[in-house]
């Protein structure tokens, strides 16, 4: 059977379900669509289904003329009937996996979507997860749920894992020339997912097992969590010696080796550096391991919005005696990172709520977030707009707070017009030198 499905992968004739038309689900469409496979979009939410079938996009960074192109192609259709994951040969799962209140892996979605795609299960089937999250997930949760059907894995359908590895609005990355990793159940399920990923990646990098597949994912966003807490701690010891952490990154990688330059900034957002080094820290106390590491650096990262907050309200006080409570705040910058409009577990939230439980009035502007959207942690914020650009605008506040550098607003207009600017992402680094309102933080 294998052979067979290996030919109908290099012939075209094999039809992929993609589970979760997000930041890692439309993309990934977009690429098999381009290598001349036909795609079946699943999607609950029927205005995103509506859209995408009409040529729209709703990601800021895939604009509508490339979702045009997929839908004129006649090898794309977005259904929220689920009941198509039959017509399928593949189904890739790219869905949420967040966590509880308690940092607790939160599998609800993973658990519910295995249930559906157990509902239609076929022999030949091809049910991939893509989602990050610990080691076991898919053997110990997904498996379980669709040999509940009959069908035996390795035998009647085929399992693998194959962690995302989305940027969006990396200019210089995208899903096709970003190597696969991929982690099959059995030797059948790796080798049928590793010929389906080849038609639209340069490299298929395939591992022994699932939990392997797994865990790198989690090291390739840990390694990445522990270099942003150690160069924000390093901010707070520099700032406590009058010493530019910036200037010291930009010098030290002049070295050509032995060293990879991070950045500081206001705290951790996106979807996988704040959440996924805790499902390892979860799953390490099965094992009775600790991961004292892992979770001093998600210490040191959630701690950073209460390290600006500070740092805003000394500056307010030493330069201009002014308190915190009662001031009035503009924070420039929604989004995780810069020239996206993506704000999941964006710190710029956690740092509005701080400021307004101290009493501050808060407005914002992002280019690319007109209006916040609902959050599960910070809901009250929902439905408020950014304001109007303008100089004028910009001296009616005490102070301006810089969350994201997003490169299409004029920092030397906020620079000229802002009584006071803490900047934590380096965003005012041409305008600042000789001007005394810049504070660092």
């Amino acid at each position: 059977m294998i052979e067979q499905l290996e030919q109908r992968i290099e012939s075209g004739d094999y039809v992929v379900g993609v589970i979760g038309l997000g930041y890692v689900g439309l993309p990934l469409t977009q690429a098999f669509v381009r290598q001349g496979l036909p795609i079946l979009g699943f999607d609950v939410d029927e205005q995103r289904v509506a859209a995408l079938n009409a040529g729209r996009s709703y990601l800021k960074h895939i604009p509508s003329s490339a979702i045009e192109r997929i839908v004129a192609d006649g090898r794309f259709q977005a259904t929220t009937d689920f009941s198509r994951l039959r017509e399928a040969d593949a189904v890739l799962l790219c869905i949420p996996t967040p966590l509880t209140r308690h940092r607790e892996p939160d599998m609800s979605f993973v658990e519910a979507t295995a249930a559906t795609v157990a509902e239609h299960l076929r022999p030949g089937h091809l049910v991939v997860l893509e989602s990050t999250t610990y080691p076991g997930t898919t053997a110990e949760l997904v498996k379980p749920v669709l040999e509940a059907t009959g069908l035996v894995c390795g035998r009647d359908f085929y399992l693998a894992y194959s962690p995302e590895r989305e940027d969006p609005g990396n200019i210089d990355f995208e899903t096709s020339t970003i190597p696969k990793v991929v982690g099959g159940h059995d030797a059948a399920s790796s080798r049928l997912a590793g010929a389906l990923y080849g038609r639209i990646v340069p490299r298929v990098v395939p591992v022994t097992s699932l939990a392997t597949a797994e865990a790198v994912k989690l090291t390739e966003n840990i390694f990445r969590a522990v270099n942003i807490a150690l160069v924000n701690e390093l901010k707070v010891v520099f700032d406590s010696m009058d010493i530019d952490v910036w200037e010291v990154i930009e010098a030290a990688k002049s070295k050509p080796f032995g060293y990879m330059p991070f950045y500081p900034g206001p705290g951790l957002g996106g979807h996988c550096i704040p959440i996924d080094p805790f499902y390892l820290t979860w799953k390490a106390r099965e094992f009775d391991v600790a991961t004292r590491f892992i979770e001093l650096a998600g210490e040191v990262n959630t701690g950073m919005p209460a390290y600006v907050v500070d740092r805003l309200a000394t500056a307010l006080d030493m330069r201009f005696s002014t308190p915190l409570n009662g001031a009035r705040i503009l924070v420039l910058g929604l989004a995780y990172k810069k020239n996206v409009d993506d704000t999941r577990e964006s710190p710029a939230f956690r740092i509005i709520a701080t400021l307004e439980a101290r009493g501050v009035r808060v407005d914002y502007y992002d280019p690319h977030v007109a209006e916040i959207p609902k959050t599960r942690e910070h809901a009250t914020l929902a439905g408020r707009r950014g304001i109007a650009w303008s100089a004028q605008a910009l001296r009616e506040y005490d102070a301006a707070l810089i969350c994201t550098d997003h490169d299409d607003v004029d920092y030397a207009a906020v620079v000229e017009n802002c009584r006071l600017v803490v900047d934590t992402r380096n965003a005012t680094g041409p305008w600042r030198e000789g001007r005394s309102n810049v504070v660092m933080a």
